[in-house]
């Protein structure tokens, strides 16, 4: 009898058979793509020298062209900051001292304008040293190469290490323009057919004959003798 109460009790209050549900809703959201406004390149502006030369305060120097720096000039008389190929011949070699590389930077950019930094450590070999530098102009990077030099002992180190740094600045101004003839196969022909000519030569201790170039108003140096 008093089970059934109890059940009687428990119907009377519907709570306490009511289970309570919560229901999670999920919306999917489109996320909208933000427009990215297209970048619209403008043509470059050409300014005249006058005005550079106001905006400036000072005289602007122009650069060659193109073509300037393709014609082959191969008189004697090289004009203002042009240089003249018929003295530098030597040994058979069409060549530019590595002191007027830095006569054309300093005249360019103007001493402590330019430098070489160092890109490493020296790498050296039983008989040749060799680095790798930039080249800094005006504070912006230009170029980079490696330079070289052989030596045969270990004593000559110091002064084979400055040969690496000149042969280093030699092909670093390369980029420049800085005697591009050198690297022209038409020009070096057009100028060895001007100026020089190909003879035999004798060594004056081994006897061996072999061709070589030499000016045409030149002779040949010791130990080799014209045949």
């Amino acid at each position: 009898m008093q089970a059934l109460t109890n059940v009687r009790r428990i119907g009377l209050k519907p709570s306490l058979l009511t289970r309570a549900v919560t229901t999670t809703k999920y919306t999917r959201v489109y996320k909208k793509e933000a427009a990215v406004p297209k970048k619209v390149e403008e043509e470059p502006k050409l300014v005249s020298k006058a005005d550079a030369e106001a905006k400036l305060g000072g005289p602007v120097t122009e650069f060659p062209t193109t073509t300037q720096f393709d014609t082959l000039k191969l008189d004697n008389s090289p004009t203002e900051g042009e240089q003249n190929w018929s003295t530098s011949f030597y040994d058979g070699l069409l060549y530019l001292p590595e002191i007027k590389y830095r006569r054309i930077l300093n005249r360019a950019f103007g001493p402590g304008g330019w430098g070489l930094a160092p890109r490493g450590e020296h790498t050296i070999s039983p008989k040749n040293i060799s680095r790798e530098y930039a080249l800094i102009c005006g504070g912006r990077f230009v170029s980079q190469a490696r330079g070289e030099q052989d030596f045969f002992d270990v004593s000559g180190l110091p002064t084979a290490a400055e040969g690496c740094k000149s042969n280093a600045l030699m092909r670093c101004c390369k980029d420049l323009g800085v005697a591009s003839e050198l690297w022209d196969p038409v020009f070096i022909r057009k100028f060895k057919k001007k100026y020089c000519t190909e003879v035999w030569a004798e060594h004056v201790t081994t006897k061996k004959k072999k061709k070589l170039w030499k000016k045409k108003d030149d002779y040949l140096e010791y130990p080799y003798k014209e045949t």
